[in-house]
């Protein structure tokens, strides 16, 4: 953290990170404030949506670190499980999917709903959007608060990649970080790998990260 702020020092960039190192922009600020404000939540019920590599892990762990709670991958629910959430308030189900037991998924949401707890499951496309087996699930999924993780936007998209090439102790300059940031497909995932990709190619050739070593990693 402490490379990633001297970065934005230099880059006379704005510092805008909340809690362990999550940026807070337009596209993430809604589900930030929505998890902080817990318990002041319309229902018990949230969905977090987001593609792979949005925060959505991140933001979780964030909320269980302040409020005592379980999670658990959404293929992994099993009988033990809902026995053990009995004693936590908030119960965190991640990477909801078409794997996931339908019956028990049900089977939680009502034990949420009658003991008054709160449940946050995490998702790539919204639960509301999921064609369940089960008429009842498909009903029930109408009760969560949706909130979306947006594509980023450039603020966003240059802390990441300065958070990319700090996590590698790489320092570019910030003309070819703007370079990067106007060409780059704007997905989450690919941020990652593109900072891997250019890095590669710089450590091959041993040379530093120019625009040309850019240009390839881009396909130009």
């Amino acid at each position: 953290m402490k490379n990633l702020n001297q970065l934005i020092l230099k880059f006379d960039y704005e510092q805008n990170f909340k809690d362990q190192d999550f940026y807070v922009s337009t596209c993430n600020e809604n589900c930030f404030n929505l998890l902080n404000n817990w318990p002041k939540w319309e229902k018990n019920f949230v969905n977090l949506i987001g593609e792979k590599f949005s925060g959505k892990s991140h933001l979780v762990n964030i909320f269980l670190q302040k409020n005592k709670g379980i999670k658990i991958n959404a293929e992994n629910i099993t009988n033990d499980f809902l026995k053990n959430t009995k004693i936590y308030e908030n119960i965190v189900i991640e990477n909801l999917n078409e794997k996931v037991n339908e019956k028990l998924l049900f089977t939680l949401i009502n034990i949420v709903d009658q003991d008054n707890k709160y449940l946050i499951v995490t998702s790539k496309i919204p639960i509301v959007e999921f064609k369940f087996k089960l008429d009842d699930l498909n009903s029930r999924s109408h009760i969560f608060i949706l909130s979306q993780i947006e594509k980023p936007g450039d603020d966003l998209m240059y802390a990441l990649i300065l958070k990319n090439l700090s996590d590698r102790q790489i320092f570019i300059d910030k003309k070819l970080i703007d370079f990067i940031i106007k060409r780059i497909n704007r997905s989450y995932g690919k941020i990652s790998d593109f900072i891997y990709k250019i890095d590669e190619i710089s450590l091959k050739r041993k040379k530093p990260i120019d625009f040309k070593i850019i240009k390839e990693a881009l396909g130009d």
